[in-house]
């Protein structure tokens, strides 16, 4: 008998999706704009920061990058900062507006930009003349980055924070929600994310006046006439009102999934506790607070007796049972290969030896036991 796919991530609908959907198909609001556009950019800047940023729903994570890279004045011939150890959504962006990247290798504590790489790159792109016009910084896989070390860096040599929340919705840092760090901030809601609108994303911006902006560059940059004007270049990036019903939905039931997550997390953690050859990717200490998006480990090569993550991913897979290793670090994917990068072998040592585990909200009892029945038998584990 064939066994049900068990994937590394997929959406988990809460119920109440469907009523948002419906009335908006019941109002005729069908729309890149509407009541559940606004109610879901109301109920994230209430979930972020009790109204102390404005949020911009759009298609996708993807454009709000993009956007944001706009808002911050990059253009053709300029530099952008970012970390290596990402999705390539984070880099994409940086050529559409002509710009060139400039990568910067992870640390160990938290997988993400490494503060000291990124200061010795950001000298010797000063030095030859080129100042870095803004950095990405990325929370990998809900974990946040080291938020005052890279802040501290960031406002020395006067460079705005680009800060990639996709993966971290429901993250903070001493208490404070991810995506509100930046200058600003971006979330991403695709089928896969924590919560999701089908597709979509957000931007996050510290002033309403900031939020206008954006949505006007997402709405094709229409001006103020009775007639379609355009003074600057626009975008078709606003969301869609069923998919943002789809959002509101999804919001009831945000924190539900950062729990269920957060139990995979602890599932793989006490599975793993007595194995040393496997690390579990975990916080660094209690003023870091992670979603866990996408639990992963880590495989020490001279512990684990010739076992590498492959020998692991293949173990699942057989038993058709998703994983994957590490995002691939950016300097070294074939297109991005021969742009600069600063740093050790930090990203490319955990992309060695990291692989993500099936970590969905929705993962049931007997989902749990089919992955620890698989690991138990690779790692010898009885019961």
């Amino acid at each position: 008998m064939n066994k049900s796919k068990i994937w590394l991530s997929s959406p988990h609908m809460g119920g109440s999706e469907r009523k948002y959907v419906q009335e908006a198909f019941d109002t005729n609001w069908v729309a890149p704009l509407g009541p559940n556009v606004t109610g879901l950019e109301q109920d994230l800047e209430k979930y972020l920061s009790k109204g102390e940023v404005a949020v911009g729903v759009l298609s996708s994570g993807t454009a709000a990058i993009h956007l944001g890279l706009v808002l911050l004045g990059v253009t053709s011939g300029d530099e952008v900062i970012c970390q290596s150890m990402t999705f390539s959504a984070s880099v994409n962006p940086i050529f559409y507006q002509g710009a060139t990247p400039v990568f910067v290798d992870s640390e160990l504590d938290t997988w993400n930009l490494c503060p000291i790489a990124l200061e010795a790159a950001i000298k010797d792109r000063i030095a030859k003349g080129k100042k870095p016009k803004a950095i990405i910084a990325v929370h990998l896989y809900g974990v946040p980055f080291q938020i005052e070390a890279i802040r501290a860096v960031a406002d020395a040599y006067a460079i705005p924070i680009l800060e990639d929340a996709a993966e971290a919705l429901g993250s903070s840092y001493k208490g404070k929600k991810c995506g509100t760090f930046g200058d600003i901030g971006v979330l991403s809601f695709n089928g896969n994310k924590i919560i999701t609108t089908s597709g979509g994303g957000a931007i996050v911006m510290p002033t309403v006046a900031l939020k206008e902006r954006a949505i006007f560059f997402a709405t094709q940059s229409r001006d103020d006439a009775p007639h379609y004007q355009h003074s600057e270049i626009g975008y078709n990036y606003r969301m869609s009102n069923v998919c943002a019903g789809i959002g509101r939905g999804q919001m009831e039931v945000l924190d539900d999934h950062v729990g269920q997550r957060r139990a995979m997390h602890d599932f793989y953690g006490a599975f793993f506790n007595d194995i040393s050859a496997i690390t579990v990717f975990t916080v660094p200490n209690d003023d870091y607070f992670a979603n866990y998006w996408l639990s992963a480990i880590l495989v020490d090569p001279e512990k684990a007796n010739g076992m590498t993550r492959e020998t692991i991913r293949l173990a699942l897979e057989a038993e058709n049972i998703e994983s994957r290793p590490l995002w691939k670090p950016m300097h070294l994917q074939p297109i991005f290969k021969k742009y600069p990068y600063y740093g050790e072998k930090v990203a490319e040592t955990l992309f060695e030896n990291g692989l993500c585990l099936p970590s969905g909200s929705n993962l049931t009892e007997e989902d749990r036991n089919r992955i620890h029945r698989v690991l138990s038998q690779l790692f010898g584990k009885k019961g």
